[in-house]
């Protein structure tokens, strides 16, 4: 079933379109790629330096995805109600910030404070510009958010081998420095150049699989609940936080969280919001996780499996097994987004949820028996990172389709601090290592997580969603 959306002419404005715009949006996220993919590259050299436990520096990490995530609620309700520009221009600043002070920082809690703010600035970037491709291309938002995401997948893949050159050569603060103002002034150049539709602007449109489309657009408040309930549950958490820091348990302040989000957050979700969120948050943060295990432990995972400094010859090129492993894990990462989000677009989200998912599951379990193989650390690596990137095409993608267009970029930041959350994990996967003395338990976990949430796209989230979107769209639309 396809459904119709008839509006006016586009505008004759030269930024004014919806090719250009997905382009500026594609190159935003390129620019902040490196704040995540990168990081892995600078983590041994600053152990080398400090002398900090690996676990407490990925804490960093940790940070920086928490508030690149948690944040784009917030940074989207801007967009939505004050334009793109703006908040992209604010987040290239915060995004140079944060490398800056990453090249001057000496102590833990200074990387935490510059994670903090590139992770401020990678979230105005990168809410804005998915929820400018799912406002354009109404009938195409799998495609569109795929391809803009795939700027974040696959942007940092050209800057592998320059970044692990200049760490060499120049030393992790120097390429800090570079790497991080080079970025920032990208970013606040193209943001002057952002605008999102106006009303009758996009042209007719035809939207596919129209009944699980909802003509409804819901607020966040509808999606979520009331703001009462959530500042509540703040301090609720802050309070637990703040009691369980003086009693020297930070490191499991993490988890704790994790647990209140899940606990506490669902149940509000649940009686005053939309239940259904509560099962695309769950698959979100359990298919997110261990993706994001791999991605900030990668270096270090090469390390142990001692695989990571071993030449591979594939497709008459020949690097050392990490460096082919990022470039080819970058690449895949990037290209999975528009393709799966191409795929949904036409057999629908959660059909592609369960084949992607699936074979990330697999792709994950075979590293964990072949990995130690340079060779099949390489492909095997790939495969994963090929399965996981396309969430964050399938998430938003499914999120607007659910919930309405009009309140994209905020919503689909409501659903993508579901990456923050599964980041809480990110430190526990190396005390695993640490405490088991391998990479076993976390790959079998996370498989099985995967394996999970497959299950989970077909056999509950479909037959709900269609349910939940019929109700809706039976209800008359209030003008």
């Amino acid at each position: 079933m396809n459904q119709a959306v008839n509006v006016l002419p586009l505008s004759r404005s030269l930024f004014a379109s919806a090719w250009t715009q997905l382009i500026i949006g594609i190159v935003c996220m390129v620019m902040i790629a490196n704040l995540q993919y990168g990081w892995t590259f600078f983590v041994p050299d600053i152990q080398k330096q400090f002398g900090w436990d690996r676990a407490s520096i990925q804490i960093a990490f940790t940070l920086f995805v928490l508030f690149e995530t948690w944040l784009v609620p917030i940074e989207g309700w801007f967009v939505d109600n004050y334009g793109p520009k703006i908040v992209v221009f604010l987040g290239g600043l915060a995004c140079a910030l944060g490398w800056v002070l990453n090249s001057y920082a000496t102590t833990l809690g200074a990387f935490y404070t510059a994670q903090i703010i590139a992770g401020i600035g990678a979230g105005a970037v990168y809410g804005t510009c998915i929820g400018n491709a799912l406002k354009w291309f109404p009938g195409r938002r799998g495609l569109a958010a795929g391809f803009t995401a795939a700027g974040f997948g696959a942007g940092s893949a050209l800057t592998v081998i320059p970044i692990q050159s200049m760490i060499k050569s120049e030393g992790f603060q120097n390429t800090f420095l570079y790497f991080g103002l080079g970025q920032g002034v990208v970013i606040c150049l193209f943001a002057l150049a952002m605008v999102a539709p106006k009303l009758g602007q996009l042209g007719s449109s035809v939207i596919k699989n129209s009944a699980f489309h909802s003509n409804r657009h819901f607020s966040a408040t509808e999606i979520i609940g009331p703001n009462r309930s959530w500042i509540i549950a703040i301090l609720f958490a802050t309070v637990g936080g703040l009691t369980m820091w003086s009693l020297g348990q930070q490191f499991y302040i993490p988890l704790a969280l994790a647990a209140v989000i899940f606990t506490v957050g669902g149940t509000i979700v649940w009686r005053q919001g939309q239940p259904i969120f509560t099962l695309l948050y769950f698959m979100f943060v359990i298919v997110g996780a261990g993706g994001l295990i791999v991605t900030a432990n990668l270096a270090s995972i090469s390390l142990d499996l001692k695989v990571g400094t071993i030449p591979v010859t594939l497709a008459w090129l020949t690097l050392p097994a990490l460096t082919f492993a990022a470039t080819i894990d970058r690449t895949l990462n990037g290209l999975t987004r528009p393709f799966f989000g191409w795929v949904s677009d036409h057999i629908g989200r959660e059909n592609t949820m369960f084949i992607a998912f699936t074979l990330e599951g697999i792709g994950i379990f075979l590293l964990y028996k072949f990995g130690s193989d340079p060779f099949w650390f390489v492909v095997l690596s790939g495969l994963v990172f090929f399965a996981w990137g396309e969430i964050y095409s399938l998430f938003p993608a499914t999120c607007t389709d659910t919930f309405g267009a009009k309140n994209a970029s905020g919503n689909a930041g409501l659903l993508y601090t579901a990456k923050g959350t599964a980041a809480l994990l990110v430190p526990y996967a190396s005390s695993i290592q640490k405490s088991t003395g391998s990479w076993d338990m976390v790959f079998i976990i996370a498989a099985g997580a995967n394996i999970l949430a497959a299950l989970l796209a077909i056999a509950v989230l479909k037959p709900w969603r269609h349910k939940v979107i019929a109700r809706f769209n039976s209800v008359p639309i209030k003008n």
